[in-house]
């Protein structure tokens, strides 16, 4: 496996900003909003991101930093825009994430924060702050960052209890219900963090709300100190930002660190710990899942080696999505991410040591880098999100997608690839994706090539 760091310019760059991870993990606390300290542009862009992926009223607000502020100091503007949302929103939870703008000035948000509770005597809200300067990383980690300064903000020590930690990366509101219904279908009690999975994939209401039902409770949080156990979804996770070790370290909750339950061997992973944890067999419902996922494996097999996987996008998901090609026939080419921080060539090591062509693997990646490299190594068929369309514009690669953000089409929010059965319906949706390129090109190949026979 090749390893190419990115260009120092980038080109259509394959990545998010780190605040924006950082605002769709406080939309998974229960009575959260989200306020950008920095220029109005972010958090406009942020909103926008995510309205045109979740198809979703995101509110997320700004403390409006201009020209005068760079040089003078945001308190002031932050002090006014916590007045205001506290006002209008009333949350329970006010997540206060930065940008590049407020990091290089040296905004000090715990000393303004406590300045602001005492002079307006604030209650009833938690305003907890979380660095996230986009020039420290994508939206990846500013997603494991809030996650963790949540869970820091109000874990405590608790008396054991019989619960489980379930703590995600940044899937689908349609993954969180999947690894939700396994959990609830093993009889496990959990608490599951950030759990957006109705705050962002809301069944239509016909009123706005300012802040949606849904989301983990802050007391749930409290209480993980206690936990039997955490699982974790986090295998590319660097440790300075994973939630599940700062709860081992600080307070002795075991910590098992599994992928994404996407392909076979990652599903049945989940299965084994599952039934370790319960004490429980595998229900019907899951062995029945599982044959039927043997069987779409068996079916689809024989096209799969056709593809050529680019699979890109976030550590997390690319290492689930390179497992199940793997299994299915399918050696990828490209193997790319636009984040630098996280163990995904570790991990993948062991994955492809078997692979009868080694990939490119690409991080700090842009989409210059992919399609350059896509071209030299073949690819055929791409896995990943909207992001990735120039692959297809210019190199006639079709995408299967999957991930964030996705906002040339509609129901990104209701992508199932996780689980037993998200893995079937992901292996039809990319194996479907070959057999249409195959049928939709092969006349035309076949003229070219008897053209050339002929001396034409």
């Amino acid at each position: 496996m090749s390893e190419t760091r990115a260009k120092e310019v980038n080109e259509n760059q394959c990545q998010m900003c780190m605040p924006l991870g950082g605002v769709v993990a406080f939309k998974g606390i229960e009575g959260a909003m989200v306020l950008v300290h920095g220029s109005q542009g972010c958090s406009t862009y942020m909103r926008l991101a995510n309205v045109e992926h979740y198809n979703e009223p995101i509110d997320v607000a700004s403390s409006a930093l201009n020209e005068k502020q760079t040089i003078y100091g945001g308190e002031k503007n932050l002090k006014k825009a916590l007045d205001n949302v506290i006002r209008v929103y009333e949350p329970k939870v006010l997540g206060l994430v930065t940008t590049c703008l407020a990091e290089t000035m040296g905004e000090d948000l715990t000393r303004m924060i406590e300045t602001y509770t005492r002079e307006r005597g604030v209650k009833g809200v938690d305003i907890i702050p979380v660095a996230t300067p986009s020039y420290s990383g994508s939206h990846t980690e500013g997603f494991w960052a809030a996650t963790r300064d949540i869970i820091a903000f109000y874990a405590r020590p608790t008396e054991a209890h019989q619960r489980i930690n379930v703590i995600i990366p940044h899937i689908s509101p349609a993954d969180i219900r999947e690894i939700k219904r396994i959990f609830d279908l093993m009889g496990l009690e959990y608490t599951l963090v950030p759990d957006y999975s109705m705050t962002l994939d809301r069944p239509y209401g016909g009123r706005y709300q300012k802040i949606p039902p849904g989301g983990t409770s802050t007391e749930e949080i409290a209480a993980m100190p206690g936990a039997r156990a955490t699982v974790q979804f986090g295998e590319t996770c660097p440790d300075d930002l994973s939630p599940g070790l700062y709860l081992q370290q600080q307070y002795g909750v075991p910590l098992i660190n599994l992928p994404l339950p996407i392909g076979l061997q990652n599903t049945d992973r989940l299965m084994e710990t599952l039934q370790r944890l319960s004490g429980r067999p595998l229900p019907e419902t899951l062995t029945l899942e599982r044959g039927w996922l043997l069987d779409g494996m068996a079916d689809s097999h024989k096209y799969n080696a056709d593809g050529r996987p680019v699979i890109y996008g976030e550590p997390e998901l690319v290492y689930a999505c390179t497992s199940l090609c793997m299994e299915n026939g399918a050696t990828p080419a490209v193997i790319a991410s636009g984040t630098h921080t996280s163990r995904l060539a570790e991990v993948l090591r062991p994955l492809l040591a078997d692979a009868d062509e080694e990939p490119v693997l690409l991080e700090e990646a842009d989409f210059a880098s992919i399609g350059e490299a896509a071209r030299e190594k073949g690819g055929n068929i791409a896995i990943g999100h909207s992001g990735g369309r120039s692959l297809t514009e210019r190199q006639m690669i079709p995408i299967v997608r999957v991930g964030f953000p996705i906002h040339d089409r509609v129901g990104g929010q209701r992508i199932l690839s996780a689980g037993y059965a998200g893995t079937l319906a992901f292996l039809e949706r990319f194996t479907n994706t070959l057999l249409e390129t195959k049928y939709s090109s092969y006349r035309q190949l076949r003229k070219e090539e008897m053209m050339i026979r002929g001396g034409i």
